[in-house]
């Protein structure tokens, strides 16, 4: 049987070693859910813009909802917009997500995510849900936010 030779010997140290971080404390990351929060002016067009995000942690027992309306990309959409109107809309989903949600009050969190992001005709309503990961609800709403609402 033939032997094979490794360089540097038998006592060689692989070319390759895998790093130990074994001092790392592992870093837990808990599912979250989210929806942006678009302004459709005119439904009959389909034209839309993102105007916020929702996000649902259920194991972190979080829920906050980030908003801002650009008038100009708004009134571009469609130029005889009640930019107040839908601004007032657009606050009700963060009164919903903040300590007091007025008529949600009696609802879990996600009942309120769930009702939040229910399919709506009109001109202010979440996007589909979609889901992830995140050690930190904040850090990953606010990297959302900045992704799909801010240009």
């Amino acid at each position: 049987m033939a032997r094979t030779h490794r360089a540097g010997g038998a006592t060689a140290r692989p070319r390759f070693r895998r790093r130990i971080l074994a001092w790392r404390q592992p870093v837990t990351r808990d599912v979250y859910e989210y929806a942006a929060i678009r302004v459709v002016p005119r439904v009959e067009r389909g034209e839309l813009i993102n105007a916020g995000v929702l996000l649902y942690c259920q194991p972190r027992a979080y829920l906050c909802a980030r908003v801002e309306l650009d008038p100009a990309r708004l009134r571009a959409l469609d130029p005889g917009a009640d930019v107040d109107a839908v601004r007032r809309a657009l606050s009700a989903y963060e009164l919903a997500c903040g300590e007091e949600p007025g008529p949600l009050a009696s609802e879990p969190l996600g009942g309120r995510f769930r009702w939040l992001t229910a399919p709506r005709s009109t001109i202010v309503q979440a996007g589909p849900v979609h889901a992830g990961l995140t050690a930190d609800p904040d850090t990953e709403l606010a990297r959302l936010f900045d992704k799909l609402v801010r240009l």
